[in-house]
This record gives C-alpha cells, sequence and structure tokens, in this order.
C-alpha cells in the first residue's frame, strides 16, 4: 500500500490480497475493479457510502463457500473503479451494475445492496428487472419512499438527511478528506450500530474506509451521488426517474433494515414493499444500525443464502 500520511493514496490500497481474485471489467464506458471468489450463479454486492468493495469482505469467502460465484465491486467513483467527473444519477448507476452483469458473463445476478448501494440495487431491479434474479437490500427504503418522507416527515427523515444536505455545499469533498479523512470515521461512528462501534472490529474498518476515500477524485464522485439525488428533485430528468420507478417491482425482493438505523430510518424504509408485486419480506434487526453488513454479519449472510437459494 501506497500512502503518504495526510495526503491523497494510490489507489493499490485497496487491492487487498485474501481468498479472491481482484480483476478490472469495462462495462457502460466505464472500468470496473471487481473482487470474486467461488463458482455458480452470482451473487452481486453493492457497497454503500462512504465504503468501498472491502464491505463485503467477510461475505465473499462464506457465500463462495455455500456454492456461488461472489463478486463485489467498486461502484463508480470508488475504490480502484473509474472516477468520471459524470454519470452520478440514478440511470447511469444503474446501468453500470447492469453492464457489468452482463460483462461478467452472466445473464442475471442476485443483487445485493447497502445503503447507497442499495438505492442503486432498487433501480436496477426497477430499470433492468431481466437481469436482476433476486433482489436483497440493506439500510436502504426504496428511492420514491425516501424521497416522501424527506418531505413528509420534517421531524424524522428530513432531520436524519441534514448531514447530507450539506455535501450540496461546492468543494465538500475537501472538508471530507482533511484530516486523514477524520470525517468519515465520524459517519460511520454517527450511523452505525452502539454495539458495533464500540467493539473490536470497529477501528480497523474505519481505518480502511478513510484510507479508500483519500484516492484522488474519490471524495468528489462519492458526494455527485449525493448532489443528483437532491438536485433532480426540481428537473425534468428526476421527474422521469420518479415516473420510471413508480412501475412495481417483478423481484422477489427481501429486505433487512437496522431498527438503529439514524440515516435511513426503519420508519421510512418499511413502506417500500407497497413497490413489489414480487414475493416480498422484511425484517427488521435489533440494536443495528446503517451498516447490518458489517453490524450483523451472520445474520445478513444467513437472510442472503436463504433468499439467494429459495
Amino acid at each position: 500500500m501506497t500512502e503518504q500520511h495526510g495526503g491523497a493514496v494510490d489507489e493499490s490500497c485497496v487491492l487487498t490480497e485474501g481468498p479472491w481474485t481482484h480483476r478490472f471489467v469495462g462495462a457502460n464506458g466505464s472500468r470496473f475493479h471487481v473482487v470474486e471468489a467461488g463458482t455458480g450463479p452470482m451473487v452481486l454486492f453493492l457497497h454503500g457510502f462512504p465504503e468501498y468493495w472491502w464491505a463485503w469482505h467477510e461475505m465473499l469467502p462464506a457465500v463462495a463457500d455455500a456454492g456461488f460465484r461472489a463478486v463485489a465491486v467498486d461502484l463508480r467513483g470508488y475504490g480502484a473503479s473509474d472516477k468520471p467527473p459524470r454519470g452520478y444519477d440514478g440511470y447511469t448507476l444503474a446501468a453500470d451494475v447492469a453492464g457489468l452483469i452482463r460483462a461478467l458473463g452472466e445473464r442475471s445476478a442476485t443483487v445485493v445492496g447497502t445503503g447507497a448501494g442499495g438505492m442503486i440495487a432498487w433501480t436496477v431491479a426497477s430499470f433492468h428487472p431481466n437481469l436482476v434474479r433476486r433482489l436483497v437490500v440493506l439500510g436502504a427504503p426504496h428511492p420514491l419512499r425516501l424521497r416522501a418522507a424527506i418531505f413528509a416527515d420534517p421531524r424524522g427523515q428530513f432531520s436524519a438527511s441534514t448531514p447530507t444536505l450539506k455535501y450540496q455545499l461546492p468543494r465538500y469533498e475537501h472538508v471530507l478528506t482533511r484530516d486523514d479523512a477524520a470525517e468519515v470515521e465520524s459517519l460511520l461512528r454517527r450511523w452505525g450500530g452502539p454495539a458495533w462501534v464500540a467493539g473490536g472490529d470497529f477501528e480497523a474498518y474505519a481505518r480502511a474506509c478513510r484510507t479508500a476515500m483519500r484516492i484522488p477524485q474519490a471524495a468528489f464522485c462519492a458526494l455527485e451521488g449525493y448532489r443528483w439525488a437532491f438536485r433532480s428533485v426540481l428537473r425534468l430528468h428526476g421527474y422521469r426517474f420518479v415516473k420510471l420507478m413508480q412501475k412495481p417491482l417483478v423481484t422477489p425482493t427481501l429486505q433487512l433494515h437496522g431498527a438503529a438505523d439514524v440515516a435511513s430510518l426503519a420508519r421510512t424504509a418499511q413502506g417500500s414493499g407497497r413497490y413489489v408485486t414480487a414475493p416480498y419480506e422484511w425484517r427488521l434487526l435489533d440494536g443495528v444500525g446503517h451498516f447490518p453488513h458489517v453490524e450483523a454479519r451472520d445474520v445478513v449472510l444467513g437472510e442472503i443464502l436463504r433468499w439467494t437459494k429459495s
């Protein structure tokens, strides 16, 4: 790992060795860093903010051992994937994932997304239903539920979303990266469940996420997705996005949500099933915050495998 203390880091810092293979795959006009293990039907993992593919490093070998091809990707703008200045709108991010499934030689995949990656997962299943065999969403309300709650629940979801409102400020990415990206750790602390934050794994995980956010342009790209989400509310292509997202999902969907999630409130996420006409299950995880995949790893792993096999 090449790292200059306090400054930018090289993207090789995310190429951690382990029981997996690192690859670069072209899809939707960009180059993506993917990490894979195992063979069988594909399970594609989408990380959230402020994370990168490492969010799934303990899931990959376990899912591979269960007889699947487990693949985690650095989303557009993160980790060792391309960081173009544009393309952080809902349409393009969904097309990235659709393109990746095809580029990896698959007809369809189970898509598992957490946080911001969960929002993308909802969108992929909505816009590209033939490519998503099953959907597992962690810590992410359906995008239309989130949108409605921000306006309808000022004391709840609106105030929970205030940290991300700051991301509208120009050059806010410098706030995210200063002091070795200390803000990344404080977000993980604020949004994580108390037991995880106080536990032995937290420091190392926060350190990894802080380092990855200091890769040149990563912080800018990470915030662009939030900027689009807010700006699009007032724009025509945002209106079209909402119209398209209203089409009910035909993918069997499992939604897991932390009861202690202060970023996306459980009450916001709870009504998401109304957008799914296929089999749908909701499970609330006690004491878990915004990062169920690392906070309640064994429970989440068991649920992913159950849903993927059923």
